[in-house]
């Protein structure tokens, strides 16, 4: 009988996990990504700032503080590309950052009397929008007000990621970014062919995207990650590898492949793709089939949900040994981390809530000038909301999940808690997307790896079984 168990693709002689057309093409429904459980669409505004800073406080006095992680996002854009989805506000007026900036720097200083002093920064991540709308010297100001109100750490193993825009940054800008502190750096690719460029309005010359690439990794920079995405209008199997092929030459330390969503009815700029350029399902498998076999031969492993990581990446190491974490910001080494999110949109991770920022730019500035933290909406976990949390995360992160050792943690009585699940859970088994060593453990194979997202929806109760959810994106 041959090995079932999880193992990364490439490198070190772990083999690819077991990619199946027909069995990811029979799976194919839209569902959550997992960056949270619950997700964003159950937050309500019952939950409020108030709430907020009383479990901020909580988090304070426990016996052992959880280190921090700041999200701070900006939404600016100079230009308009049709596939995002992110919340943004596209302008070329520089001006408009001065006046959000300053309500950053307001909001980073409220959560700065929030939290104890001894309370270690070790994730920093800076997203968007377009981080790099801002000028270097606002970056520096942003940064010096970050330092000003949390205990940066200095270990060597902190994260201060920044995502960048190939299209406007240049080499003396990745140097005063290294200067101040970052170093990661994250940069959207996805696609080099240029009709796919252009039928995406996103216009991006490879040589010099490789270029900042180079330079990044000769100015100091511990990791670059590159974005890609497959299922854009006019891509193919040979464009997508191309495009792959030319990034392989700088070996990014990092690469995330993500399925095009294409939701027009929630995100108007896709309307402007046309529908009929875009590749069906079988094209959009096999460029996927063919990213995944030349990630492998090139000695990249597969963290999973689109995740993939050189060998010698710290990712690697917290994949193999247990300890991988996945929030809002992706997979990360840092696990159990109380997230701060700041600025229009953000969304905080404090304790067992979750809480997000106001997305309307205007009640931000206002909530902000009146002294009070912008929270829209958010939700307090309950006990079960807990325990399927945990679940999700150990099959997102660990491929394998005991039941009853779960339970037992959360102080409940093993027993049928989750016979429904278990119920749902057989054709999985059946299919071979998943094993039961015992009764109680599940088991992610090979083959599951690529469907992750279907085998956590069993343990999802805010979703029914083979229910389509329209807010989310498809697997294909």
């Amino acid at each position: 009988m041959s090995d079932t168990s999880p193992k990364p693709c490439g490198g070190g002689g772990f083999p690819p996990p077991d990619f199946d057309p027909d069995l990811i093409r029979r799976y194919d429904r839209s569902g959550p990504r997992y960056t949270s459980y619950p997700t964003a669409l159950q937050f309500t505004t019952s939950f409020d700032a108030a709430r907020l800073k009383e479990l901020a406080q909580f988090s304070n006095e426990e016996p052992v503080p959880r280190a921090l992680s700041l999200y701070v996002h900006i939404p600016f854009c100079s230009t308009l590309c049709f596939y995002c989805a992110c919340n943004k506000i596209v302008t070329r007026n520089v001006s408009r950052a001065v006046d959000y900036l300053e309500r950053l720097h307001s909001e980073v200083a409220m959560y700065g009397q929030l939290f104890d002093d001894d309370r270690e920064l070790v994730q920093l991540h800076l997203g968007g929008g377009t981080p790099t709308f801002l000028d270097t010297g606002q970056i520096g100001q942003l940064l010096a007000q970050i330092s000003g109100h949390f205990r940066l750490t200095d270990d060597s193993s902190r994260d201060y990621s920044i995502e960048i825009d190939p299209r406007t940054v240049s080499p003396d800008t990745l140097d005063h970014l290294r200067e101040i502190g970052f170093n990661r750096i994250s940069m959207g690719v996805q696609d080099f062919d240029p009709a796919v460029q252009k039928a995406i309005h996103r216009e991006q010359p490879c040589e010099e995207t490789l270029s900042l690439i180079r330079h990044a990794r000769a100015r100091g920079f511990r990791s670059t990650n590159v974005d890609l995405i497959y299922g854009l209008p006019l891509q193919t199997v040979s464009s997508f590898i191309t495009t792959l092929d030319r990034l392989l030459e700088v070996t990014p330390d990092r690469l995330s492949i993500f399925h095009y969503a294409h939701l027009p009815h929630l995100f108007a700029p896709q309307q402007r793709i046309l529908e009929s350029q875009l590749p069906d399902s079988d094209e959009k498998l096999r460029i996927l089939g063919a990213a995944i076999d030349r990630l492998s031969d090139a000695g990249y492993v597969y963290i999973g949900m689109d995740h993939f990581a050189r060998e010698d990446d710290p990712l690697v190491n917290a994949f193999r040994d247990g300890t991988l974490h996945r929030n809002f910001q992706g997979y990360s080494t840092h696990a159990q981390c109380d997230l701060i999110g700041v600025g229009v949109s953000a969304i905080s991770h404090i304790g067992n809530s979750y809480s997000q920022n106001t997305k309307a730019l205007s009640n931000y500035q206002e909530s902000i000038g009146a002294g009070k933290l912008p929270v829209d909406r958010g939700l307090e976990l309950s006990r079960d909301d807990e325990i399927r949390q945990c679940i999700i995360e150990q099959l997102m992160c660990a491929g394998e999940v005991n039941l009853n050792q779960v339970l037992f943690e959360h102080r409940l009585v093993r027993g049928e808690y989750f016979a429904n699940e278990l119920e749902h859970l057989q054709p999985l088994v059946d299919d071979g997307l998943v094993t039961l060593p015992s009764p109680s453990v599940i088991r992610v194979t090979r083959k599951g790896r690529y469907l992750l997202r279907n085998i956590c929806m069993i343990f999802d109760r805010y979703i029914e079984p083979d229910a389509e959810t329209p807010r989310h994106s498809r697997v294909l």
